[in-house]
């Protein structure tokens, strides 16, 4: 196998000698590669956080097995058309050629073996299974989790790679948010019963962040008021970040992002002044907002271009171009890009730095995903900045970004205490996975008004930084203006002198100035859907109890608790007019003793 200079390799080749692919591999590269070698399975699972390197690794390995010929032709399957040809590309770097646009046939004996997708092979699984009958094949299957995506793309998966030689399964995410097998990976139960993936190597943000492999991500979380007319013809108002239900938190997540109110324009401002920071320490720094449909898509475009002067690159799905669009803004300097979708998983874009997470996908997949996109490191110092509304599970996922998640095989049995931590994302990410215009239940017909937006937090490593704030205002500026190249420990440190400061800062106006809740983000914490629930149970006792004392029925109590109190019925309350009914509903107990 030939091998080429290092400076011709992409960013994601770097740091600790290998055989006959780039100059070095970083420590985990080596590691799983030695570990490989000691054991020589015929399957291997390899976890890596998105960004650390997982192709760099599995090409170094392809390249070794070539070498010593243990295996005679390379097939790997990738999820998009993009990625094989990304595939395809970093391998000729290396001197593995592959070729993207195999359909059928005898290869060219100038391949060393083919890039497919996974729909491809779908398709023809006994095409596969032939080549792999012919000649001793290494199989890479990159973001392994997706053969589970249907059960026909996992069968044609079992059925055309069972006679390989070697199969090489790759993934930064490794767990779905369903019960679907994934085709060639080991699962062992554990004492509760349940089936867990079971990985050969694991390397995780954690460990990544350590070793400067990746960024640190800060999240800048955006709260604000929203106003939507129900189907029903109500008209409701709530603020992102309060205690919902599910409904109407996905009611109100869907007013936020509409290009129609002031919401999205105000995010999209922040982040532009935020890249604008971030591009002083790292001049070619680009920005990516991940939008929820095509037609929202270009409508933020338009916003953007407002605010920035230029018009952003954007990528839709269906258009042929899109490939090289995604190419051609991974290679320039421009500014920002807008896409549906396409660059959540694999597509590689080292200098995109900031990032809008403008979409109501809510599985905990396909969020890791997202924010894969902006943690590749070129450099040490670089940091990674995420906007996101101020959703319950949004900031529960950033919050545990350094969590490491296994596939579960198995639901808990009914009747068991032991919570399934997936259960409420099963037809979530069905609905993800559902096309872009198809209606799914949990998206009712609504008609958003109108919103605005208020900076609410700050979360980095675990830890939540900072006070509500106006777009544009002195005290948001603080937290926009985090210089762009940090270490982890400086992005801690920073950002709570920036609280501190905010905090004395505020103590210092008059009481009249306070029109935001003024309490740091630490003693602010968002309410679950959970905790709602508990709160909306306790009102019920409280009133099962006043009905025994009144001998009212328990409707009348409600009613004129909603009379004496105001806001909807007790099922879309906030918990605030919860607590406040369940106040009221004591004093009522209290006065008949």
């Amino acid at each position: 196998m030939t091998t080429t200079a290092s400076h011709h390799l992409s960013p994601a080749f770097p740091g600790r000698a290998p055989w006959g692919t780039a100059n070095k591999l970083r420590a985990w590269q080596q590691g799983a590669l030695e570990k490989y070698i000691q054991d020589q399975p015929r399957d291997f699972l390899a976890v890596a956080t998105p960004g650390a390197g997982k192709t760099t690794f599995a090409l170094t390995l392809a390249s070794w097995l070539l070498h010593h010929h243990v295996v005679q032709q390379i097939t790997v399957v990738a999820p998009t058309e993009h990625l094989k040809k990304q595939w395809a590309e970093a391998a000729a770097r290396i001197g593995i050629k592959l070729d993207p646009d195999y359909s059928a046939g005898p290869l060219s004996k100038e391949y060393h073996g083919v890039a497919v997708t996974y729909a491809g092979v779908g398709v023809r699984p006994m095409l596969h299974r032939n080549r792999c009958e012919q000649r001793k094949t290494l199989v890479i299957l990159d973001e392994i989790h997706h053969a589970g995506d249907s059960k026909s793309w996992g069968e044609a998966c079992q059925e055309a790679f069972d006679p390989a030689t070697r199969r090489l399964a790759l993934t930064g995410t490794p767990f779905r948010s369903d019960t679907n097998p994934i085709p060639f990976v080991a699962y062992e139960e554990g004492n509760d019963g349940i089936r867990r993936s079971s990985a050969d190597y694991t390397y995780g943000y954690g460990n990544a962040l350590a070793d400067g492999v990746v960024r640190p991500v800060i999240f800048l979380s955006y709260s604000g008021n929203m106003r939507w007319r129900t189907k029903a013809g109500d008209e409701i108002a709530a603020r992102l970040g309060e205690p919902m239900t599910k409904d109407a938190i996905g009611q109100a997540w869907r007013t936020a992002l509409s290009p129609t109110g002031e919401w999205i324009p105000n995010v999209l401002a922040a982040a532009d002044t935020r890249l604008t920071e971030v591009r002083k320490g790292i001049p070619d720094a680009g920005g990516l907002v991940i939008a929820s449909d095509q037609d929202t898509a270009r409508e933020y475009a338009k916003i953007l271009k407002k605010i920035t002067g230029d018009r952003p690159t954007v990528v839709l799905s269906d258009e042929k171009a899109a490939s090289k669009k995604i190419d051609q803004f991974s290679a320039d300097d421009s500014r920002w890009m807008v896409a549906v979708r396409m660059v959540s998983e694999g597509v590689d874009v080292p200098r995109l730095a900031v990032g809008v997470y403008a979409t109501t996908i809510s599985t905990p997949l396909f969020f890791a995903q997202a924010v894969g996109r902006f943690v590749r490191s070129r450099r040490r110092g670089e940091t990674a900045s995420v906007f996101v509304p101020t959703i319950p599970m949004l900031l529960e996922f950033a919050n545990e970004m350094e969590v490491e998640r296994d596939h579960v095989l198995d639901k808990p049995k009914k009747g068991s205490d032991e919570e399934n931590p997936f259960a409420e994302e099963d037809k979530l990410l069905a609905d993800a996975e559902k096309l872009e215009d198809e209606e799914t239940e949990d998206q009712l017909p609504f008609e958003a008004l109108e919103s605005d937006a208020v900076f609410d937090r700050v979360l980095y490593d675990g830890a939540e930084f900072g006070m509500q704030a106006h777009p544009g205002s002195e005290e948001e500026q603080d937290y926009l203006g985090i210089p762009g190249l940090l270490e982890p420990d400086q992005v801690q440190l920073l950002l709570q002198k920036r609280q501190t400061r905010q905090i004395a800062h505020s103590r210092q106006k008059p009481a009249a100035e306070a029109d935001l809740l003024e309490k740091p983000a630490d003693a602010r914490p968002v309410v679950t859907h959970k905790q709602l629930l508990e709160l909306r149970k306790s009102l019920n006792t409280m009133v099962g109890a006043y009905v025994h004392q009144t001998g009212k029925p328990h409707g009348v109590i409600h009613t004129e608790l909603r009379r004496v109190c105001g806001g909807p019925p007790s099922a879309e309350a906030t918990a605030g007019q919860l607590q406040e009914r369940i106040k009221k509903v004591q004093e009522w107990a209290t006065r008949m003793r």
